[in-house]
C-alpha cells in the first residue's frame, strides 16, 4: 500500500471525525459545549499536528524527487519579494488610532509588518496575473 493511499485514508478518517465533532457541537447545549470545548480543542491540535506532519512529509518527498535547483530558486525569489516588501513598507501603512483607542497594543513595527504583507500580496498578485497573461498570449501567438 502506497503512502498516497495511507494519507488518503487518514484524511477520510479526519474528515469523519471533524464532521462528527461539528455535529456534536451543533446539537449540544451551551453548558455542554463549554465543557467539551477543552477536549475538542485537544483533538483540533492533534489533527492540526497530523496535517502539518503529512504536509511536511510530502514537501520533503517532492523536494528530493524533483529539481532542487529550481525549488531553491523559487524559494529565493519568494524571499526576495518578502524582503523588498518589507523594505518599501514605511511603518505608517496602517492607521493605528482606531486600534489604540480600543486598547489594542499596536506599534509601528506591527504596522510595518502589515504593510509588508500587503505589498508582498500585491507584488505576487501582479506576478501571477502577468504570468497567466503571458502564457495565454504565448499560446495564442504560437498557433
Amino acid at each position: 500500500m502506497g503512502l498516497h493511499k495511507i494519507i488518503k485514508y487518514i484524511a477520510y478518517a479526519l474528515g469523519i471525525i471533524g464532521a462528527v465533532l461539528a455535529l456534536v457541537i451543533m446539537v449540544s447545549d451551551k453548558d455542554d459545549t463549554l465543557a467539551m470545548s477543552g477536549n475538542i480543542l485537544v483533538v483540533a491540535y492533534i489533527v492540526l499536528g497530523l496535517v502539518l506532519a503529512m504536509v511536511l512529509i510530502f514537501v520533503l518527498k517532492g523536494l528530493f524527487e524533483g529539481d532542487i535547483k529550481k525549488t531553491l530558486l523559487t524559494v529565493g525569489i519568494f524571499a526576495a519579494v518578502i524582503g523588498i516588501s518589507y523594505g518599501i513598507s514605511s511603518g505608517t501603512d496602517l492607521d493605528l488610532k482606531p486600534f489604540t483607542d480600543k486598547g489594542v497594543n499596536v506599534d509601528t513595527s506591527d504596522s510595518k509588518m502589515v504593510g509588508a504583507g500587503l505589498y508582498a500580496f500585491y507584488i505576487l498578485a501582479v506576478l501571477a496575473i502577468g504570468s497567466m497573461l503571458f502564457g495565454g498570449a504565448k499560446k495564442i501567438f504560437n498557433k
